[in-house]
């Protein structure tokens, strides 16, 4: 994949962008982040931080770093799926993006960008099309072009249309103006949920919806 990939001058003003945005960022959030690691660890227990293998540019895995928002799986209690599982406080973290905070880190290391096709699960990359694989040419990011046009509101294929359309025209231009809707988005809290499920449904292939 990383040969086929189209490198544009814009790349390396954005890695610079998000090194010194992700910074900032990250220190001026430091006292949110105490607080909310706080309540999580009260309201869900510990570990106050969510880690899971995500692929990056090129399919590279990493060690992508959100907020809990979820109970563990409890059997007895009847703890099993998302819908179950996730809490009310959970979702204020998630429809907040208080939970990405610790996702900076991700930014700051180089793994994510603020801007860019969010981070999948693992186990999806056997199944996309060739077209749906090129979302993988760019770095992920904390938001993105699907994430401001629809969130989890919108069906897969739609998603990743959005993300090879981000792939194609990205640019100062379009990085600032996805920053912005996201702001908009988040007071807005729209399309945290796919109808029906708590989060957003499993991928299944290029037919899932």
């Amino acid at each position: 994949m990383s040969a086929e990939r189209r490198v544009i001058p814009y790349d390396y003003v954005k890695r610079g962008l998000d090194l010194v945005g992700a910074s900032v960022a990250f220190i001026i959030s430091l006292p949110v982040q105490g607080v909310v690691a706080i309540a999580v660890a009260r309201k869900l227990g510990r570990p106050v931080l969510f880690k899971q293998q995500r692929p990056g540019r090129d399919g590279k895995i990493f060690m992508l770093i959100k907020f809990r928002t979820m109970k563990d799986i409890d059997l007895e209690r009847g703890l099993v799926t998302d819908e179950q599982r996730l809490t009310r406080f959970g979702e204020v973290l998630r429809s907040s993006s208080l939970d990405e905070l610790p996702s900076l880190w991700n930014a700051l290391r180089g793994d994510m960008s603020f801007v860019g096709p969010r981070p999948l699960l693992v186990e999806y990359l056997d199944r996309y099309t060739p077209e749906q694989a090129r979302r993988h040419e760019v770095r992920p990011g904390i938001t993105g072009l699907a994430q401001v046009s629809g969130r989890n509101a919108l069906t897969w294929e739609q998603k990743f249309r959005f993300d090879v359309l981000y792939v194609d025209r990205r640019g100062l231009g379009v990085d600032v103006g996805i920053l912005l809707r996201t702001v908009s988005r988040v007071f807005a809290r729209e399309g945290i949920t796919h109808e029906g499920h708590a989060t957003m449904q499993k991928f299944g292939g290029q037919d899932a919806s």
